[in-house]
């Protein structure tokens, strides 16, 4: 059985930073490409950063680029999200998602696994 656990969410003042984690069990997690997707509140779900099975690919949406980062551990079976100069519009509930595929995606449709989610709030 799959599961995805997120951790790391809280509230936050906007300019602050929050590190977000997941952690995978029940798959060989080395061979999935790993994403972040978050979801607001009356709003679509939506792509914020993917990272290939070997760490060597990374994509952001345009949204939080150069604010983000995704990082993997496939020893420790854990992707994570580093989020600095956070913003109000960055408060969602962040989702961790899986995929079997080589190649990164940004469409939510394309990814197997799902966390439970975490919520992020940025206080203006």
């Amino acid at each position: 059985q799959v599961q995805l656990v997120e951790s790391g969410g809280g509230l936050v003042q906007a300019g602050g930073s929050l590190r977000l984690s997941c952690a995978a069990s029940g798959l060989t997690f080395r061979i999935y490409t790993m994403g972040w997707f978050r979801q607001a509140p009356g709003k679509e779900r939506e792509f914020v950063a993917t990272i290939s099975w070997k760490g060597g690919s990374e994509y952001y949406a345009d949204s939080v680029k150069g604010r983000f980062t995704i990082s993997r551990d496939n020893a420790k079976n854990t992707v994570t999200l580093q989020m600095n100069s956070l913003k109000p519009e960055d408060t969602a509930v962040y989702y961790c998602a899986a995929v079997r595929v080589a190649v990164p995606g940004s469409r939510w449709s394309e990814y197997d696994y799902w966390g439970q989610g975490t919520q992020v709030t940025v206080s203006s």
